[in-house]
């Protein structure tokens, strides 16, 4: 077990970071993890492979089974698809930040003169862009069979775009769970229950008013449901403004707690 000390000339740097500074450090640890996924293409295929296979699999396998009054299946489908796919995909975060760890990689980003939180925000915010380029491909298989919008375009890059703020807030979610974990073993498996119960739980591939009641309760009020639903109203219409908000205090509320939370537990981690 090794000691480390902490330098207090580069607390008191830190402590007088201008805002600027923060956000620099922040870019350049951005940077460094595309970096990094762009040399590890491999990632990149099965990020962008898993998502369209669901698509795949629930609008031919489940498609014709299940009906959906006034719309088509896969339309009804692909909102919740995209939710999960970001949802799941959330986990990489959590165990990039556990293999860093165990790495001893933390340890290097504690000596230099940077910002403690910008090593989680250029984390976050790299798993942001990948989403990004995740639910483009989602979106471009979606209408290759079928999907269709029953709004606007403008609508539907609003929905796209709270998709993608949901993806990062989830993302500080399993920040603090890969940096609590041991390894990044155990990252996986601590936050792999919590995404499975939110999406199958959930008004993701079927409507909530088809379960069980007393499980209505609980597929109805979480946030999941509350990013389905906001993203279905902007694709396929009706009341929208209440949903959309609700989304995004979900989102908000989800990065108030847990950003906080991770960034703590890094400076005690590191």
């Amino acid at each position: 077990m090794t000691m480390t000390t902490v330098d207090p000339a580069q607390l008191a740097r830190e402590s007088h970071k201008h805002v600027g500074d923060v956000a620099r450090d922040a870019l350049t640890m951005t940077w460094r993890n595309l970096l990094r996924l762009t040399r590890n293409p491999e990632l990149m295929v099965f990020s962008t492979v898993q998502p369209i296979i669901f698509v795949l699999m629930f609008r031919y396998v489940f498609g014709g089974a299940i009906t959906i009054p006034d719309y088509p299946y896969v339309d009804f489908l692909m909102a919740g698809v995209w939710v999960q796919s970001v949802t799941f995909g959330a986990l990489n975060t959590g165990v990039g930040l556990a293999e860093d760890l165990q790495a001893g990689l933390i340890e290097r980003f504690r000596s230099l003169p940077m910002a403690r939180s910008a090593v989680l925000v250029g984390r976050t915010t790299a798993d942001l862009v990948r989403n990004f380029f995740v639910v483009a491909v989602m979106t471009t298989v979606g209408f290759m069979v079928g999907f269709n919008y029953h709004t606007s375009a403008l609508a539907l890059l609003g929905a796209l775009g709270i998709v993608l703020l949901f993806s990062y807030a989830l993302s500080w979610l399993s920040a603090l769970l890969g940096l609590m974990a041991p390894n990044a073993e155990t990252a996986q498996a601590a936050f792999f229950p919590i995404v499975a119960v939110l999406v199958f739980a959930s008004a993701a591939f079927v409507p909530v008013q088809t379960m069980p009641g007393w499980l209505q309760a609980f597929a109805k009020n979480q946030p999941v449901t509350a990013v389905i639903d906001a993203v279905r109203a902007l694709t396929l219409g009706g009341p929208t403004a209440g949903k959309v908000v609700s989304a995004l205090v979900w989102i908000a509320g989800i990065v108030a707690v847990f950003a906080p939370l991770s960034i703590r537990r890094y400076r005690k981690v590191a």
